[in-house]
């Protein structure tokens, strides 16, 4: 389950900025996960407050949005949403499409007290 790994580097980052800006309570931690991550937000929710507990993150609400998985095609210039991880071109097959979005995972912002 590679959830509970993000979700401690998630706790990482939110225990450090906690420390950094005398925070004494994390009420909001919202993330940005792409549709490529590969994410069950279930289970990220379940491992995030598992290790949330006892720290000042305890009872934080977690806020997940999904980005898009979406290329562009640098034949004929298309974009458009990626479905089924197919990469080629649905305009005119090519296979050189870039994905501009759709990978993220990060911490957008906190919430703290």
């Amino acid at each position: 389950m590679h959830e509970m790994a993000m979700a401690q580097g998630i706790m990482d980052i939110v225990e450090s900025y906690a420390r950094k800006n005398d925070a004494k309570k994390v009420r909001v931690v919202s993330l940005i996960i792409g549709e490529m991550a590969g994410v069950v937000f279930e289970s990220l929710e379940f491992c995030f407050k598992a290790l949330a507990e006892g720290t000042v993150a305890e009872d934080a609400e977690l806020k997940l949005h999904r980005t898009p998985l979406l290329g562009q095609c640098n034949d004929c210039g298309w974009q458009g949403h990626i479905v089924k991880y197919n990469f080629f071109c649905p305009k005119c097959n090519s296979a050189k499409v870039d994905i501009i979005s759709g990978r993220e995972l990060r911490v957008e912002y906190l919430e703290v007290d």
